[in-house]
């Protein structure tokens, strides 16, 4: 059986890791923003790739940075909720 937290955040690790072929893997807690993962060219296509997975529309007026800012933070806002 899938878990849709693990299977919505790998999505958006691997979307991240093929931006970026010098990386690996991604820390939970690394500030995608601060280390030049999420830059301001792919913001919007990162936000929505984030309501393609999430199946949750995303207001960009209302979005605060900090939910998309580490992959613990995107976990939390878009895909823990979720499940619950």
């Amino acid at each position: 059986m899938t878990n849709p937290v693990t299977d919505g955040i790998d999505q958006v690790k691997t979307w991240i890791v093929k931006r970026h072929p010098d990386r690996q893997d991604i820390a939970g807690d690394l500030d995608l923003i601060e280390n030049r993962l999420i830059d301001s060219l792919s913001f919007v296509e990162f936000v929505f790739l984030l309501e393609q997975v999430s199946g949750r529309s995303i207001d960009m007026d209302t979005l605060e940075v900090d939910s998309i800012r580490t992959l613990d933070a995107i976990e939390q806002h878009f895909f823990t909720a979720r499940v619950s």
